[in-house]
């Protein structure tokens, strides 16, 4: 019986979650989720002087925000310094690791006239051999002993068999002189006391598994299966940055993305299950794997990212959706809404939600619900309210007195005072726009009635018909 599955997300706190990084924690929790295994999260604060709290703080509000729920407690890579440096001293007493003595200068001054011979840069310690009785009482670190020949092949799940000379590796520092680990080390024993059997990250981590694969062999410990996923490409194909414009999570939150639609475009942004473009979380954990990660790097595209969105506003349960939206205004610094504004929303859901791609282009379609009379027409609304048009509004009012409050009954009246003008509907239409919402651009005219219900309606239309902003 194979063992059960256990991934990581491993991020560094140096600053926001990127928007990459959010893709690798993705495909991280929809592997190990799909298969009932576990999902870690491990904090890789060992450079103290850039990891902060604060960006702590927000990789696990994106995550949170995001979704990705991870099993048991988060690690802090940093306070296990103590297990790192046991580790390495085990390294030294089986002879895969030894004590060097060399300076910084000493280091440089090899590195020099290597580049003047033009042979490898690559350090090569003269303490990799020597008797212990030689060495002096002096700080040293403590280094791998890499195979000097031959070839070490990674066997990476996305980008096949890697495979890379011992040549081409140096024996790297597992301990600095200080007595403190150096990332490579706490990585590989992290992930082994952890028990990661998949280790999924950005392929700029390929060569780093050549020399973590020395510690794994040294220890005697199983290699975790390889998978080093492409990166995240601007839409112009060169490495995504500011300039492509957000590449933190948190402002996608802030542009009003649903996190369903997120999640659904960063699983197929370097990933495929045949020709599937909308799929739900279910779906995504049932299908995903990692022969269906691209070996080439991915590009970002927003028209495919808000139409995603939009599928999945449309198809979001009401109650849900309004709960991310109350997220979303806290987030972009919007003002709460008030209980009114909110039970509106809700019952407005089903006309708004219809072919809005983000959060504010939905608000921005419940601007009626939002708003509160007397209504402010615009430049563009108030035109429609000419004297005729306000006049045919003072008509309609008594008859929305009586009417029972159902589309058929709207409809029917509303069509019965315009064909008394001699005019179809659709010449009402537009005033009752200006009255109900004060723009042009709004749901239906019935649909805006009955979300405001009869008495907030009434109101409206009144005011309307007895103000002169033409």
């Amino acid at each position: 019986m194979s063992a059960p599955v256990v991934t990581r997300f491993a991020p560094s706190p140096t600053g926001y979650l990127h928007i990459g990084g959010a893709r690798t924690a993705l495909f991280n929790w929809l592997f190990a989720r799909g298969r009932g295994g576990r999902f870690l999260l491990r904090i890789e604060d060992t450079d103290r002087a850039r990891s902060t709290a604060e960006a702590t703080a927000a990789i696990l509000k994106g995550m949170a925000w995001l979704g990705l729920d991870h099993d048991g407690e988060v690690v802090s890579q940093a306070a296990g310094a103590a297990r790192h440096a046991e580790v390495a001293h085990q390294l030294l007493d089986k002879g895969a690791a030894y004590k060097c003595f060399s300076t910084q200068g000493e280091i440089e001054a090899f590195r020099e006239a290597a580049r003047a011979e033009g042979r490898s840069t690559l350090f090569q310690s003269p303490w990799r051999d020597a008797d212990p009785a030689a060495h002096p009482d002096a700080p040293f670190v403590i280094r791998l002993k890499t195979p000097q020949d031959g070839t070490t092949v990674i066997r990476d799940a996305v980008q096949g068999d890697v495979s890379i000379g011992n040549d081409q590796l140096d024996d790297m520092v597992l301990l600095r002189s200080d007595g403190t680990p150096v990332y490579m080390l706490a990585v590989v024993v992290d992930d082994h006391d952890m028990g990661v059997t998949h280790v999924i990250r950005g392929d700029d981590h390929l060569n780093n598994a050549a020399r973590q694969m020395g510690i794994y062999t040294a220890m005697g410990w199983d290699v975790p299966v390889w998978a080093h996923i492409p990166l995240i490409h601007g839409p112009d194909g060169k490495k995504l940055s500011k300039r492509h414009g957000a590449v933190g999570l948190e402002e996608y939150q802030a542009m009003g993305y649903p996190a369903a639609g997120m999640r659904n475009y960063l699983a197929r942004l370097g990933w495929s299950h045949g020709d599937d473009e909308f799929f739900t979380d279910a779906q995504a954990r049932e299908w995903f794997d990692l022969s269906g990660i691209g070996k080439s790097p991915a590009r970002l595209d927003f028209k495919k990212l808000e139409n995603l969105c939009g599928q999945h506003i449309a198809v979001a349960d009401d109650a849900a959706l309004l709960h991310e939206i109350v997220a979303f205004r806290a987030a972009s610094g919007q003002p709460a809404l008030t209980q009114a504004q909110h039970d509106g929303l809700l019952a407005g859901m089903y006309c708004l939600k219809d072919r809005a791609k983000t959060f504010p282009e939905l608000l921005d379609k419940a601007e009626f619900i939002l708003t509160s009379a007397p209504i402010q027409p615009d430049k563009k609304a108030a035109k429609a309210l000419d004297p005729v048009s306000r006049g045919m509004l003072a008509e309609l009012t008594p008859h929305l007195q009586n009417a029972s409050w159902t589309r058929d009954d709207l409809e029917r009246i509303t069509s019965l005072v315009a064909e008394n003008h001699g005019m179809k509907f659709g010449k009402l239409a537009a005033p009752l726009r200006a009255a109900l919402a004060g723009r042009t651009a709004t749901p239906s005219v019935f649909d805006m009635m009955l979300v405001l219900g009869r008495e907030e309606s009434i109101l409206r239309i009144t005011q309307a018909a007895a103000s002169d902003t033409a």
